[in-house]
């Protein structure tokens, strides 16, 4: 009796283990995917403040969270059912998936790029601000809001299930779910810490300590209120920046699953050599002239799709839109 109890003992601690190693794999493949994606959350974190602006400070925060829930039902309820029946039923659509996102990044950021430079009228899918009550312009931010970060977040699930290696289908869910959730959380968290950071140092510059602590947390308050117009600037900046370094590295790996290599290993061959010649930072380096070298080829296919989306793919949908209204 003593011996088969031992043995059930020995088969629970067995499968314990088995479930914590699982678990540990779990973390670590999501670990690595979410890294990939990256830079398409630091894009998203840069995009999302500006949905707050002109908003009451206390509808701040529930506009990120009504933000932060539409993100996250993106992913768990549409996104991660869709990755997940691409991979068992149509795994060559995934790397086509990728790179009509990756060329839709290029755009994105080849057209801020273009504004910046020569400024013009916004293209139209930005959302304009129109008078109304707040009640109905927050909800419209929202829905905009929400709309932008599907189109981030089905980048950011695509890369990831690119990333998986191969495994169950529950391995590949575990993942997906993980990853899902905790790049949600810590874009909305950021988010959230952005736009009250001017709150914040506005309330830590009022403090009538005076002692050496009180005066240090003005000092502080007043460098953060002034500085917050500056760090939205240095986001929106990074944001643009990851959209198209991410993008046309996503079209050159593409490429290069199709046979198309060339591009993938002149950057490459050129990253190392220039790395080479500074070993202290070698590993920055080739990261940095890789990221370069992907960028031009993004802001390259960002060039060429403006005109192609202004005088071919928006009169289109316009066209069908209107013949649909006309059917209505």
């Amino acid at each position: 009796m003593s011996i088969g109890l031992i043995a059930l003992l020995d088969d629970v601690a067995a499968l314990a283990k088995m479930a914590s190693a699982s678990l540990d794999d779990v973390a670590g493949q999501a670990a690595k995917a979410g890294a990939k994606a990256a830079g398409v959350v630091i894009d998203d974190a840069a995009v999302t403040p500006r949905y707050v602006v002109g908003f009451a400070a206390e509808r701040e925060l529930p506009i990120v969270g009504r933000i932060a829930l539409g993100s996250l039902r993106n992913k768990l309820l549409f996104l991660l059912p869709g990755a997940l029946a691409l991979s068992a039923f149509a795994p060559w659509a995934i790397t086509p998936l990728l790179m009509l996102g990756g060329a839709y990044l290029c755009y994105e950021g080849t057209e801020k790029v273009y504004e910046a430079l020569f400024p013009h009228k916004a293209h139209g899918h930005e959302e304009e601000v129109t008078s109304g009550p707040d009640s109905a312009m927050e909800d419209r931010r929202v829905a905009s809001a929400i709309k932008t970060d599907f189109i981030l977040s089905a980048e950011i699930m695509a890369i990831t299930l690119a990333a998986i290696p191969e495994g169950s289908f529950w391995s590949k869910a575990a993942v997906l779910a993980v990853v899902a959730i905790g790049i949600t959380v810590a874009v909305y968290g950021a988010v959230a810490l952005i736009v009250k950071a001017d709150d914040a140092g506005m309330a830590l510059a009022a403090n009538t300590n005076q002692s050496f602590v009180g005066g240090l947390g003005r000092g502080i308050g007043r460098a953060v209120v002034k500085g917050m117009p500056y760090l939205l600037k240095v986001l929106a900046v990074v944001g643009t920046a990851a959209m198209i370094w991410v993008g046309g590295g996503i079209l050159i790996h593409g490429l290069e699953e199709y046979g198309v290599k060339a591009p993938a290993h002149v950057i490459h061959d050129a990253a190392a050599s220039v790395a080479g010649l500074v070993p202290a930072a070698h590993g920055f380096v080739e990261w940095l002239v890789t990221a370069a070298a992907s960028g031009l080829v993004g802001l390259a296919v960002g060039a060429l799709l403006i005109p192609v989306t202004s005088y071919v793919i928006a009169p289109t949908w316009n066209a069908v839109a209107g013949l649909r209204q006309k059917a209505a």
